[in-house]
């Protein structure tokens, strides 16, 4: 039975839209070194609504920047061509992640208000580790928990059983997986993959919970994942899920995180999570 809902549920996937042909496209240029701003442009040129929600992005208060920026070149002039991929990623995943989630208990708004907290998060961490920076690491964090998007209907149906081994001290992915053969964690890095994102995005959405799991060490990993429980130990977007997460003594370990890194990311990701995941209300 199991494997017949897995089967199901990963088929369910098809019906997540794809990400606009812009948004792949430029994504594809983040990891070409060559790619010029004109090309960039070039892309943008046709997609009014995209451009327009970027400039939106860019002009926020997160940025800072001190004159308002009325086209593409002058943002990618000022913020850098990274930067401006990973404002595609948030104006795509907000189009997709602002409904409500059934099965979890997200309203309106909470799926995407807790993605991007944990992207703020994870840029935090980066930085407070000083860590190599991986623009990558924004977009893996955004879309860590995308595949609650198909998921919700499945847990609905089936969230007495779940709730029964949550109370036994089950974690709720293991739950997930326990009752429906597969869990959102999963089913996200399908989603990736149907994609076409590289394979450390997919692993990073894949292993969110449990990074120690992953087929090898990776720094993307680990930090997706503790800034994921860390907004949720804050309260962003807690859901149905409750705080039956735990961050992973291995992740933390790793990454050499002390307490008092991690009051430092909180406080400046409560600072900016209502600011950027407002923007389009």
């Amino acid at each position: 039975m199991k494997d017949v809902a897995k089967s199901q549920i990963i088929a369910g996937t098809k019906a997540i839209p794809a990400l606009p042909r812009a948004a792949t496209k430029l994504f594809e240029m983040l990891q070409n070194p060559d790619a010029d701003m004109a090309e960039i442009e070039g892309i943008l040129r046709f997609e009014p609504g995209l451009t327009a929600n970027i400039l939106k992005l860019t002009n926020s208060a997160y940025f800072g920047l001190p004159n308002k920026v009325g086209s593409i070149r002058q943002a990618l002039v000022l913020l850098g061509r990274e930067r401006l991929v990973e404002l595609t990623m948030v104006t795509c995943a907000g189009a997709l992640m602002w409904k409500s989630v059934p099965g979890y208990n997200l309203s309106p708004g909470e799926l995407w208000r807790h993605s991007i907290a944990v992207s703020l998060a994870a840029e935090g961490l980066v930085k407070v580790l000083n860590l190599p920076e991986d623009k990558r690491v924004f977009t893996a964090a955004l879309l860590h928990d995308i595949g609650k998007l198909v998921m919700g209907d499945w847990i609905k149906g089936d969230i007495e059983k779940i709730d029964e081994l949550t109370a036994q001290g089950t974690s709720f992915e293991v739950a997930e997986r326990l009752v429906l053969g597969t869990d959102h964690a999963e089913i996200g890095a399908e989603i990736l993959k149907s994609w076409a994102f590289p394979q450390e995005l997919v692993m990073a959405v894949r292993w969110h919970h449990q990074p120690e799991r992953a087929d090898e060490p990776s720094t993307m990993v680990d930090i997706v994942h503790v800034a994921n429980v860390l907004c949720l130990m804050i309260g962003i977007g807690i859901g149905i899920e409750g705080l039956r997460y735990e961050l992973s003594s291995s992740a933390t370990e790793k990454l050499g995180l002390k307490p008092a890194d991690i009051e430092q990311v909180a406080s400046s990701t409560l600072q900016w999570v209502d600011e950027l995941g407002n923007i389009f209300v």
